[in-house]
């Protein structure tokens, strides 16, 4: 399951209020956000609300604590009505699944997940406890060689539809179409092994 995803796109802004039509401002102070090519569960890192209007970006913690104590980063979606939900958008450039060691490799193979023609593009997510989690789906076409669920992605253009929910939810918490995501062997690197 997704437990790692990047944000290295910069300029943000005028691109978020392009596509969600409405004014960005940030919860709090101003962050400083600098790229990332790295974003692990447990750190902070921006999210969107739909608040009175505007597009509130807050830096939130990724992922609450079940009543175990294990950090609950990904939520199953379909068994779930979100209506009354902290609905949030999570901003990516890309997000990696992995999988078993390639021959003769210790670490298992990491793969990234893009998605072309929209540089950045959301993550459906939700807010419990003060911190979000992703919402995850059965998997699409794109993702179901590499992993048995996958996580909620919406092209730029489709944000407000899960922060508003502006369609039913089964609509928007589903596996993008085949050819949506496109995806390269990040570790060990193609030129290693092929």
């Amino acid at each position: 399951m997704c437990n790692l995803y990047s944000l290295e796109t910069g300029d943000l802004f005028s691109l978020w209020q392009k596509v969600l039509r409405l004014p960005v401002v940030w919860e709090g102070q101003a962050s400083n956000f600098e790229p990332r090519p790295e974003i692990r569960m447990t750190e902070i890192a921006p999210i969107l609300r739909h608040v009175e209007g505007r597009a509130v970006v807050s830096m939130t913690p990724w992922a609450w604590r079940a009543p175990s104590g294990k950090p609950v980063f990904n939520y199953v979606s379909e068994r779930h009505d979100f209506g009354r939900s902290d609905r949030v958008l999570i901003p990516a450039d890309g997000f990696y699944e992995f999988t078993d060691p390639l021959p003769g490799q210790k670490r298992k193979t990491r793969w990234k997940f893009t998605m072309p023609g929209n540089p950045v593009f959301w993550i459906a997510g939700i807010v419990k406890q003060g911190c979000w989690t992703m919402l995850t789906t059965a998997p699409g076409p794109d993702i179901a060689p590499y992993h048995d669920r996958q996580i909620v992605v919406l092209p730029a253009d489709q944000g407000r539809d899960w922060l508003d929910l502006t369609r039913p939810q089964a609509e928007i918490l589903r596996a993008a179409p085949a050819g949506t995501l496109a995806v390269a062997r990040d570790f060990p690197p193609p030129d290693l092994f092929g």
